[in-house]
């Protein structure tokens, strides 16, 4: 197995990793979502605001995980600001239960270390929380969300 960074060279396959993990989680393609995921990717990866690894079996990407950095203003539990989010955590079927998401992870850990961000947060499927909690990180009721699309049809 060989763990790399993604370039902006491989932003066709960061899409397709992207809407595999998806249809895994469960989530329906209802739309077509490639320009809007091309966009975000290329933008991301140039302004450095996301960096994702890609793990490779011969040629062929075999999962990949990825952490976006956010700056929020700041407060007394955290000076800087600075947040990281875990996103983009996939690991194809054949080879899951082989510590690669483990190791993914602690890649990503040690990138938001390097950057000096003290506070990571994730959005975990169900499949994630074992993984996530194993690596230390608690549930926490901290966000509540508004969803608009949902709103604007009732």
């Amino acid at each position: 197995m060989r763990y790399r960074k993604a370039t902006i060279n491989d932003v066709a396959q960061m899409m397709e990793l992207r809407k595999r993990q998806l249809i895994d989680e469960g989530i329906e393609p209802s739309v077509n979502m490639d320009v809007e995921l091309q966009a975000f990717f290329e933008r991301k990866l140039s302004d450095r605001t996301l960096i994702q690894w890609l793990v490779e079996d011969q040629d062929e990407v075999v999962a990949c995980g990825a952490v976006l950095f956010y700056e929020f203003p700041p407060s007394y539990t955290n000076k800087t600001g600075k947040k990281a989010y875990i996103a983009n955590m996939f690991t194809d079927g054949n080879y899951r239960g082989r510590g690669i998401a483990k190791e993914l992870l602690a890649k990503l850990v040690e990138e938001v270390r390097a950057a000096g961000i003290s506070r990571i947060w994730l959005g975990a499927s169900e499949m994630g929380r074992p993984i996530y909690r194993k690596f230390g990180f608690m549930e926490s009721d901290e966000y509540m969300e508004l969803d608009l699309a949902r709103e604007a049809m009732k």
